[in-house]
């Protein structure tokens, strides 16, 4: 049974991959493990040192690898989604637009009726 290498995760990662990274290599989760450096940057009077590992295991730490085709879906799909929703919102403006510009609308009566 091997040990699981570290490797920098940019896409779980929230600033450079490290916590995110280091969480997979240990098995512990990674807002833990950003708890963690804060903590030890506040409390271990290690201010310059703390972020400068960070920084040195962003270098250092092995890229994780990508798998080309499942980008391309996944943006492919995002791009669908967002066309799909763009649709929606459009055709939602235009019968707002009707409504509103509309004569015969309930509240032109309404607003008719009052006066």
């Amino acid at each position: 049974m091997s040990k699981p290498r570290f490797e920098v995760d940019r896409e779980e990662g929230k600033l450079l991959g490290v916590c995110a990274g280091l969480a997979k290599a240990t098995g512990v989760d990674a807002t833990i493990v950003r708890v963690g450096f804060v903590l030890a940057t506040v409390f271990l009077h290690g201010f310059p040192w703390v972020p400068l590992a960070y920084v040195a295991l962003a270098l250092i730490g092995h890229r994780k690898a990508r798998t080309g085709a499942r980008v391309g879906i996944d943006r492919t799909g995002r791009a669908e989604e967002s066309r799909e929703r763009l649709r929606a919102l459009d055709l939602r403006i235009q019968a707002i637009e009707s409504h509103a510009a509309s004569s015969n609308s309930a509240l032109a009566r309404e607003i008719d009726a009052l006066r």
